[in-house]
């Protein structure tokens, strides 16, 4: 793949309460390039986990993007980042969708889904403390919020297409 051009700085973050139960996630996307202009994204599922909704806000984000993009993904989930990072995700994959306890690997639907949009990207892994002060993750964390008091509202957000 050639370098993109274009870079978009993109914090994600979700959660579910009780876990597993009612979940959220949200992303912030900025693009440097068209004066840092930003762009919220958030929605809600009714029965997931944590881990689902960490994967789920990634995957929404690059959904977003419309053509190849540099991206710096800042995110304060480890399950995600290090699979990336740390090769866990490859070798999954290589073996089968397996751990390396032999355990299959959970939520292998978003693992593919992410795996196949990462491709199309070229990505820098950055983890960020949450609940620490970053203004960025703070907003994504209140966007988890949103998401889960408007479904409860009646309002569904529901994830882009």
């Amino acid at each position: 793949m050639n370098e993109p051009k274009t870079c978009v700085i993109v914090y994600t973050d979700g959660g579910a309460s009780p876990n597993p139960g009612l979940g959220g996630w949200g992303a912030v996307l900025v693009s440097p390039g068209h004066g840092g202009l930003e762009r919220e994204l958030y929605g809600a599922e009714p029965d997931t986990t944590n881990n689902r909704m960490e994967l789920t806000a990634a995957i929404q984000a690059l959904r977003a993007l419309k053509y190849p993009c540099r991206v710096e993904l800042h995110t304060d989930s480890t399950y995600l980042r290090n699979a990336f990072e740390k090769g866990w995700l490859e070798r999954w994959r290589r073996n089968g969708w397996r751990t390396s306890g032999k355990q299959t690997v959970l939520n292998r639907d978003l693992w593919e889904e992410l795996w196949e949009l990462s491709r199309t990207h070229s990505i820098c892994w950055h983890w960020v403390k949450g609940h620490a002060g970053d203004e960025r993750n703070n907003r994504c964390d209140a966007l988890v919020q949103r998401a889960k008091e408007e479904f409860l509202s009646g309002m569904s957000p529901a994830a882009p297409a």
